[in-house]
């Protein structure tokens, strides 16, 4: 394959080693060989620096930076900045990705004969602790604009604000990198790309199997540094409402889904009583703008609905569907 260009693979590495082989193991051997695959160990305290290590005395292909700790974003930005590639992807280094992973994505871009900037595939979500799939794709492969990307994303409607599971021209990443120290950067970055994208190639198969496990960074007890959330997602909707006041809908019932998932959070957590407050106030004062709204998805409604009764019934309905998707 040596005709075809050569993609950059970044995966950031903190303290993984119990998933670190598997997914390392999941791009070495990528029927794409054409690779540069840039891991960023950022800082870690176990033996994940060293299982890196070993990857790279084995492979000509590995490049290896060692840094002090500065998080997901700083670790993200390393990569990019040192990147050789024609096109990028990024890998979580507790995932992992079926063996055509790269090669689909780039036959999705090669498709448009290269129109396309960007290209995406779907997750399965892999619930560690149940060991339960959950297949987020139908399928289907189209090519729509980087608009209706923003406006299916922001309704949880096939396209997803991950940074992994796509492939970028690197030219897309010229003016956008990830926002420093801060959670959920990925909510702040996505839809960057898909503005500057007048065709997206959407292949919804699921080629990326998403690691949900419960210390990761979504599943982890609440802290204040979640309403971080919050900050990118207005961050999206302020930008992308200027440039598109169509997608207001759209991306409000964002911002009130970004408030649902962080009321989520907190249910367990005692003394937050305040910030609660604060989040349903938001959530209803928006329920009539968000339920009216035809594209609205079928569980929020069913969100609102408990919501109504109280947030004591609120948390018995939140943690039974935990309990039938697996989450818990």
């Amino acid at each position: 394959m040596t005709n075809n260009p050569l993609i950059s693979v970044i995966v950031p590495v903190y303290n993984v080693e119990r998933y670190l082989n598997k997914c390392l193991q999941s791009i070495i051997h990528q029927s794409y060989d054409n690779l540069e695959i840039i891991l960023i160990d950022d800082g870690s305290t176990d033996n994940s620096g060293k299982i890196i290590d070993e990857y790279g005395k084995r492979d000509s292909r590995i490049k290896i930076v060692h840094q002090e700790n500065g998080g997901l974003s700083k670790a993200r930005n390393a990569g990019l900045n040192m990147m050789r590639g024609d096109y990028v992807t990024f890998i979580d280094s507790d995932d992992f990705v079926t063996l055509d992973y790269v090669s689909y994505l780039f036959r999705l871009i090669e498709n448009t004969r290269f129109q396309a900037k960007l290209s995406l595939c779907s997750l399965m979500n892999h619930y560690s602790r149940t060991n339960k799939d959950i297949n987020c794709g139908n399928g289907l492969e189209k090519v729509i604009s980087g608009k209706k990307c923003i406006e299916m994303m922001c309704y949880h409607d096939l396209v997803d604000t991950c940074a992994y599971a796509k492939l970028a021209k690197r030219e897309l990443y010229d003016t956008v990198r990830f926002p420093n120290g801060k959670l959920f950067e990925d909510i702040g970055t996505t839809y960057q790309l898909f503005l500057q994208c007048d065709k997206v190639a959407c292949g919804f198969k699921a080629k990326y199997y998403y690691n949900i496990r419960s210390n990761s960074i979504v599943t982890s007890k609440f802290s204040e540094s979640k309403l971080e959330l919050l900050e990118m997602t207005d961050q999206m909707a302020g930008e992308v409402k200027d440039i598109y006041p169509e997608l207001s809908n759209s991306v409000l019932r964002r911002q009130v889904y970004a408030r649902f998932s962080t009321l989520n959070q907190t249910l367990d957590t005692p003394n937050v009583s305040h910030i609660q407050q604060r989040l349903i106030k938001f959530i209803q004062g928006h329920k009539r703008n968000v339920l009216n709204d035809p594209k609205t998805p079928k569980r929020d409604h069913v969100a609102y609905a408990l919501l109504s009764l109280g947030l004591p019934f609120y948390k018995i309905g939140w943690h039974l569907y935990e309990k039938l998707k697996g989450i818990k």
